[in-house]
């Protein structure tokens, strides 16, 4: 077995369930899961840190999701806007659609390893504690750095 297989198997479902948090679809995540360790493969020697491979991974899922999500943003027009219920106003839903927008702007230009900690968390559904595992770093460290990364995101938003 070569050493990208053993990343592989040993990572697969956990980049699959950290994809799954963010698209909340099983279809799209299966495929992200596999565009993202096509691009691990054609990148792999660019990995330095075998024990940060997770990281690394879910860097690249991240990337290959935001890829993906930005292309869906060149698709969608206001013709294509659904609105939830009867209640909520074309209005209403443009500026949520902007706003939610505006947020994974904002998140994504956060500086490392805010914004990782921050997607790992919310995104990835990750505890505090398997965050400083994976960076190897405390847990405090971990809690303090989602804390201060919450804040910059709503300064940005401002």
């Amino acid at each position: 077995m070569t050493d990208f297989e053993k990343l592989f198997n040993e990572n697969r479902e956990f980049i699959f369930k950290y994809l799954m948090k963010m698209t909340r679809d099983i279809t799209l995540s299966e495929e992200l899961t596999q565009e993202t360790f096509f691009r691990a493969y054609m990148n792999y020697a660019s990995l330095k840190n075998k024990e940060k491979a997770s990281v690394w991974l879910c860097q690249i899922a991240k990337n290959t999701y935001f890829a993906w999500y930005n292309e869906q943003k060149k698709k969608d027009s206001l013709d294509d806007l659904e609105v939830a219920s009867c209640d909520v106003s074309i209005e209403d839903a443009i500026v949520q659609k902007e706003l939610s927008q505006k947020a994974l702007i904002c998140l994504h230009e956060l500086e490392d390893p805010y914004k990782e900690v921050f997607m790992l968390s919310v995104f990835g559904g990750f505890s505090l504690k398997d965050i400083s595992s994976i960076f190897g770093k405390s847990e405090s460290w971990a809690r303090v750095t989602f804390y201060r990364a919450k804040q910059k995101l709503s300064e940005r938003m401002r």
